[in-house]
C-alpha cells in the first residue's frame, strides 16, 4: 500500500502547476518555445547506446556502402560556418533513404553519441535515382568527435559499424593557391598527350595540385599519372562507383535509364571541394580537354587578384566554354615527336565555333572554397557571398574536343591563337615529361 500524506499531495500540485505554467508560457514566447525544442531535439539526438566506447571498423575504400545499399559513404568533414556540424558527403537514392544518424567517437572520453542526420539530397539529380547527398549531423556538445559511424538507426552494435575519420578537424594554412578538380576519368581513358598538355598548361597557370577522381584509364595514362603523383602535382582519387552502381556516362536520366548519370561527377566535386577547403586558396572546377585562358593577365595569381579586388565578397568566378574543335587544325607546331603519342595537340587547334544566339554556353568554375556549400558542374547550389560571370575579354575556357557545330566551313570558324602566347614554355615542359614517360 502506497500512503500519501497531506504535503506530498501540495508538493505534487505544486509541481503540476508550475510545469503547466512553463507550457503556458512557451506557447505565448517563440524564442523561448524554440530553446525549449532544440534542448529536447538535442538530448533526444546525442542519448549514447549503452555502454559502447568507440570501436567500429575504419573505412577502408573511398565508396563504402551501407547495409541498406541504397547510402554509400565517401567522407565526412567538419563544418562550423554556421554551427558546430559533420558533414558527410555521399551518395543516396532520393526516395528510399529516409533516416539517418551519426554515430559520433567523442574525445577525450571515448564515448559513442548519436544525432539524427538531415539527408540533404542535391537538387541537381537530372533525373537519375541516386544522387550527390550531403548527410549533415549536429555533433553533441562537449564533444570533440575524431570520428564517425553513418547508420540506418540510433540503436545498434558498433563494432558492426564502419568508422570513418572525420576531416578538416584541424585548421591549416594553405599549401597551395589553386588546385584542380577533374572528375571522373573513365572509358579507359587514353587521349595522354592532350592530358600531359593540360597539365604542364596549369602549372604554368599557377596550380600546385591536381586532384583527379580515376575510375579507369589505359597502361600508359596509369604511367602518366604515376610519374605527376612522384611528381607531387598530381593526387589520385580511386572512384570505382561502377563497383556500386550502374552508371551513366550522360548527364540526363532520359539519356540513358541508369542509378546516377556522368560516373557520380557532382559527389566527386563536392568531395573535392571539401577535400581543399583547407589547404587550397582556389579550387577549379573543369575536365581535363578544358583550360582557363586568361586573356588580360599572364597567369590565374594575377588574374584572380585582380577579379577579387574588383567583386569584393565574391566567392564563385564562373567562365564561359568556348569549343575549339579538334577536327579544324594547322599544321603550325606539328612536332613529330608526338605525333606517336595518342591523344591531341592542341597547339594545332587554334579556331573556335561562334557563339549561336539560342544555345547558352555552359560556364566552369574557380571557386573560394570555404563560400561553397554544394556545387553541380555549371554552377554552385549553395554558397555565401555572390557569383559573378567573368566577361569573355578578361577569360574564356579553352575546350578542345569534338565539335559541336560540326558543319560549319572553316571560315566560319574565329582563329583565336591566344594559347600560343605560351608555347615555348609549354613545349618545353610537355617534351621533359614525354620523354620521362612515354618516348
Amino acid at each position: 500500500m502506497i500512503h500519501c500524506g497531506k504535503k506530498h499531495i501540495s508538493a505534487v500540485v505544486v509541481c503540476i502547476l508550475i510545469f503547466a505554467s512553463v507550457l503556458i508560457c512557451s506557447w505565448k514566447d517563440p524564442q523561448l518555445q524554440n530553446n525549449i525544442t532544440r534542448k529536447i531535439f538535442r538530448q533526444a539526438t546525442t542519448a549514447s547506446p549503452a555502454g559502447q566506447l568507440c570501436r567500429g571498423k575504419p573505412a577502408q575504400n573511398v565508396i563504402t556502402p551501407l547495409k541498406d545499399n541504397r547510402t554509400f559513404i565517401i567522407a565526412p568533414y567538419f563544418d562550423d560556418r554556421e554551427s558546430k556540424t559533420t558533414r558527410v558527403i555521399g551518395i543516396v537514392h532520393h526516395e528510399d533513404v529516409k533516416q539517418l544518424y551519426c554515430w559520433f567517437c567523442c574525445q577525450p572520453n571515448g564515448k559513442i553519441y548519436v544525432s539524427k542526420a538531415k539527408i540533404d539530397v542535391h537538387s541537381d539529380r537530372f533525373g537519375f535515382p541516386y544522387g550527390a547527398a550531403d548527410i549533415v549531423c549536429l555533433e553533441p556538445e562537449n564533444c570533440d568527435p575524431t570520428h564517425v559511424s553513418i547508420h540506418q538507426s540510433p540503436h545498434g552494435n558498433i563494432d558492426q559499424l564502419p568508422r570513418f575519420e572525420i576531416k578538416n578537424r584541424k585548421a591549416e594554412t594553405f599549401s597551395v593557391d589553386f588546385t584542380v578538380c577533374i572528375s571522373a576519368m573513365f572509358g579507359n581513358y587514353n587521349n595522354v598527350l592532350q592530358f600531359i598538355q593540360s597539365i604542364e598548361m596549369y602549372k604554368i597557370l599557377g596550380v600546385q595540385k591536381v586532384v583527379i577522381y580515376k575510375n579507369n584509364c589505359s597502361q600508359l595514362m596509369e604511367k602518366v599519372l604515376k610519374f605527376y603523383m612522384e611528381e607531387g602535382t598530381v593526387e589520385v582519387i580511386p572512384w570505382p562507383i561502377n563497383s556500386h552502381l550502374k552508371v551513366s556516362s550522360k548527364w540526363h536520366f532520359s539519356m540513358d535509364a541508369k542509378d546516377i548519370g556522368y560516373y557520380g561527377q557532382i559527389t566527386a566535386l563536392n568531395d573535392c571541394i571539401y577535400r581543399n577547403m583547407q589547404r587550397s586558396k582556389f579550387v577549379v572546377l573543369n575536365d581535363a580537354d578544358e583550360i582557363i585562358l586568361p586573356l588580360k593577365h599572364p597567369d590565374w595569381i594575377t588574374m584572380m587578384s585582380s577579379l577579387q579586388e574588383q567583386n569584393p565578397g565574391t566567392g564563385i568566378f564562373l567562365f564561359e566554354n568556348h569549343i575549339f574543335p579538334e577536327t579544324v587544325s594547322t599544321h603550325v607546331f606539328n612536332i613529330s615527336s608526338w605525333n606517336t603519342v595518342p591523344g591531341v595537340n592542341i597547339l594545332q587547334h587554334v579556331h573556335r565555333e561562334p557563339d549561336r544566339k539560342e544555345v547558352f554556353n555552359p560556364r566552369k568554375m574557380i571557386i573560394d572554397p570555404r563560400k561553397v556549400i554544394q556545387t553541380s558542374v555549371h554552377s554552385v547550389l549553395r554558397a555565401y557571398g555572390n557569383s559573378v560571370n567573368v566577361p569573355m575579354d578578361v577569360a574564356l575556357i579553352y575546350h578542345c574536343r569534338v565539335p559541336l557545330q560540326g558543319n560549319l566551313p572553316r571560315e566560319s570558324l574565329i582563329r583565336d591563337t591566344t594559347l600560343w602566347r605560351y608555347n615555348s614554355s609549354l613545349i618545353v615542359n610537355v617534351n621533359k615529361v614525354l620523354y620521362q614517360t612515354v618516348l
